[in-house]
């Protein structure tokens, strides 16, 4: 509901000379903007009490119809708005947030590691390098599952990556020697090539996007509401360190 205030008041009858001021019916009149009137010798309105005529449209009748707040959005931290502040985006629905808001920080870097993957993808497409492609394509897709997932504010499923399981995963990552017949990549170098190069390059933007999650989803207590993305930007920068090494001993050819 609109509300009529005397700072509107002054604003909208500058320089005007009227005798009667209207305004649709239901609008909230302030108690100074109501003696604003008065003082002026201003009759007030409502709109729904008149018919505006050619007569009265030719009189010294000022006719100002007050929008009606229909209220579209609302913030997260309470209030309402009809159109979306430029400053402001959806959060969930017509939640509204600041576009610097922690969980808008995690989707801008989910969808930059989205571009980097592609980007390594055309990569591997002109090297050829058919297998590795694949397993990109496969981590790209569950990189938007859980873009989709934090805005649905959906749970995120736990899949497989490059064939491995969760736990399989974890133990190839930290022992490549017992699985794929490679020392750890302590200290990457461009002698490994641009696939590996490219492949860490992900890694370590995983676990940047990694730290954001924790940020976004973590209570003042620590406490973080979305466990699953947490622990899927983890597995992914595990993901991709095993991938290096799968490169380097040979296991994608």
């Amino acid at each position: 509901m609109s509300v009529l205030t005397e700072s509107t008041l002054r604003s909208k009858l500058k320089n005007q000379n009227v005798s009667e001021y209207i305004v649709e019916k239901g609008v909230i009149i302030t108690p100074s903007a109501k003696q604003y009137l008065h003082d002026k010798k201003i009759k007030l309105v409502y709109n729904d009490d008149i018919q505006i005529n050619d007569t009265t449209k030719g009189s010294n009748v000022l006719e100002i119809k007050e929008k009606v707040f229909n209220p579209r959005y609302e913030h997260i931290d309470g209030g309402f708005f009809e159109d979306k502040p430029e400053h402001m985006t959806q959060l969930n629905g017509n939640k509204l947030v600041c576009k610097n808001h922690r969980r808008i920080v995690l989707r801008g870097r989910l969808d930059s590691l989205q571009s980097k993957i592609l980007r390594a993808q055309i990569l591997c497409k002109n090297l050829d390098e058919k297998l590795v492609l694949k397993d990109l394509e496969e981590i790209l897709d569950y990189v938007r599952k859980i873009l989709e997932c934090e805005v649905t504010e959906k749970p995120l499923p736990m899949v497989n990556f490059i064939g491995l399981s969760e736990k399989e995963l974890r133990a190839y990552s930290h022992d490549p020697k017992k699985y794929l017949n490679t020392d750890h990549i302590i200290y990457p170098n461009y002698k490994m090539g641009d696939v590996v190069v490219e492949l860490n390059r992900l890694r370590t933007e995983s676990r940047e996007v990694e730290i954001v999650a924790f940020n976004a989803f973590k209570s003042e207590d620590g406490e973080l509401s979305r466990n699953d993305i947490a622990l899927a930007m983890n597995r992914l920068s595990s993901c991709f360190y095993v991938m290096m090494c799968k490169v380097v001993s040979g296991k994608y050819k």
